[in-house]
This record gives C-alpha cells, sequence and structure tokens, in this order.
C-alpha cells in the first residue's frame, strides 16, 4: 500500500475527558452499590480529521501489523455505507467449526504481568460466567466448559488476562441464533449484560459504531467463521466531507475500581496504537514520549 498519512498527535480529541471518565466511574460504583450491576465496560471515542481524502486504510493496517502486530488483523471496506476498518484486535469474539463454538474473553490488563491488579481476576471470571450463560443459551446442555482460565498473553505495550469458553451448538441453532444470544460481546459491555448496556447508554456520549462489535469473517455454508471483538481497531468514515478517523478505549469498572486508574488504563490502551497512526510519530509508549511529542489523549 502508499505511505500512511495519519492525523497530526494535537488533532486528537476525546469523547470523554479525564474528568467526565473518571466521573462515569464514579457513577458506575454508585450503580454497583444499588445492586443494578455488577460490571459495566465505559469507553470513549478518540477522533482526529485526517489531512486529506487521500489516506489508504490499507496503509494504515500494514502499519499496525509492522508496529503492533496482532492475531487478529485485517481491513473491512464498506464503500456503499462510507465505512473502512483498520483492527489489530487481540480478542476472539466467536470461532465456529462445524458444531464446535469458543470465545476468548479479555478483562484485565496492564503493562506487565506484575502490574496486574487483584481486581482484574474476579472481573474476569465474571465475564467468562457471562459468556458461559450466552454460549448455554445455544449449545447442547453440560456442553459449554472453560478450559483455559485467566491465562496472561502478551502483546506489544501490555498484558491482558484471556480466558477459553467452549460449547457445543444445540441441533437447530447457527449463525443466527448464536449471534442473537451473544452479541454485543460481554467483555465490551458487562454484567448483567442488559443492564449495563443501559448505563452504557446513559455514560457514554459518542456512540461507538463498529468499536466493541464484531470483525471477522464467515462461511456460513461450511458452518465455520472466526470473529474478533473489535477492540484496538481503527474506523475511517467517508461520508462526513472531510474524512475523519476514530479509535475507541475503554475499561471494565467494577466496585473495587478506582477512577484515576481506570483511566490511566484507557490511555495505556491508547497511547501505542495513535502513536502508530499520527502522522509523524513512530511509536507513542510512555506519558513522558506523548508529551514530548505533544500528545493529549483526554482531549480538549
Amino acid at each position: 500500500p502508499p505511505p500512511w498519512h495519519g492525523p497530526r498527535p494535537a488533532d486528537w480529541s476525546s469523547s470523554l475527558d479525564r474528568a467526565a471518565y473518571t466521573g462515569g466511574v464514579a457513577r458506575i460504583r454508585e450503580h454497583i452499590a444499588a445492586g443494578e450491576v455488577y460490571q459495566v465496560n465505559l469507553c470513549r471515542v478518540l477522533s482526529a480529521p485526517l489531512p486529506g481524502p487521500a489516506a489508504d486504510i490499507d496503509a494504515l493496517t500494514a502499519r499496525l501489523a509492522r508496529r503492533n502486530p496482532a492475531p487478529y488483523a485485517g481491513t473491512v471496506r464498506l464503500p456503499a455505507h462510507g465505512l473502512e476498518i483498520a483492527t489489530a484486535s487481540p480478542e476472539l469474539y466467536l470461532r465456529r467449526h462445524d458444531r464446535v463454538v469458543e470465545s476468548g474473553p479479555i478483562k484485565g490488563t496492564a503493562r506487565t504481568a506484575d502490574d496486574l491488579l487483584p481486581k482484574d481476576h474476579p472481573e474476569n471470571v465474571m465475564i467468562v460466567d457471562l459468556v458461559r450463560n450466552d454460549l448455554g443459551r445455544v449449545c447442547e446442555p453440560g456442553s459449554v466448559t472453560v478450559p483455559r482460565l485467566c491465562a496472561v498473553e502478551r502483546h506489544p505495550g501490555l498484558v491482558h488476562l484471556v480466558s477459553t469458553v467452549r460449547g457445543r451448538l444445540a441441533p437447530g441453532a447457527g449463525w443466527a441464533e448464536l449471534l442473537a444470544a451473544t452479541f454485543p460481546p460481554g467483555s465490551v459491555t458487562g454484567a448483567p449484560k442488559s443492564s449495563a448496556l443501559r448505563v452504557i447508554d446513559a455514560l457514554e456520549t459518542a456512540p461507538r459504531g463498529p468499536y466493541c462489535g464484531g470483525v471477522g469473517w464467515v462461511d456460513a455454508d461450511r458452518g465455520t467463521g472466526e470473529l474478533a471483538v473489535a477492540i484496538r481497531t481503527f474506523w475511517l468514515r467517508r461520508d462526513e466531507g472531510r474524512p475523519v478517523l476514530r479509535f475507541g478505549s475503554g475499561a471494565g469498572i467494577t466496585w473495587d475500581s478506582d477512577p484515576e486508574g481506570e483511566w490511566a488504563e484507557t490511555e495505556l490502551k491508547a497511547s501505542r496504537l495513535l502513536g502508530v497512526a499520527s502522522e509523524g510519530v513512530p511509536h507513542l509508549g510512555t506519558a513522558r514520549e506523548r508529551s514530548a511529542h505533544g500528545v493529549d489523549l483526554a482531549g480538549r
């Protein structure tokens, strides 16, 4: 692909600034104290105008592949909708081979394994239970298992706690039933899912768009497919006049969450990727590097 021409580092803005995000964390803790939810994934959308219409999404995907390799990476183009997506997702939403389905929820993020917090393991287990329940709605009774729980996976610039949930589809259940039972993914909503979605709708000020959805491929005839959770994902709209590049970042909020700590987690998840996408910035991995290049992920 041609060279990528991304936004200037200083042009990124956030749908929720630091005060609004930490205030949202505090509000979620109030909902938890009231017994309405156990966990909510609170996200913000970062956006920046591109310098011109010639930006090629394949060039961004190639840049991500070199500087932030991920197991579920690729490009999606939807020209009829003016939408292009470049993803470097580390998270499996659904994998299907014939009747066997599998999900790999991520909960727990830190710079190193030693930096993981005591709350990260129970938060992961909470979402594993939610995914087990979702798959249990369309799988044969007794077939849903957890062959891997809270394994540490290393990715560029950070680590994740990752679990695996597996089941066998019940007779008569196909892709339509599987998506209806599991979408949106539990790791990017919360528990209980319906209550978490109501809180998300009240607190988030920008639509997530493709972010936190499912991205990948399905071969319905063969009963196979692999969909990632659309995190670490950029999307580009070409139907808004000057093209705008967007990127989402969020964190799972529980009773034990510290508002400033959760804000820092969204910064950690965003900093490297925004550095890759920004013009003239080879990599932004630390607060010092961001400061040196004038990048303010908190927005203006």
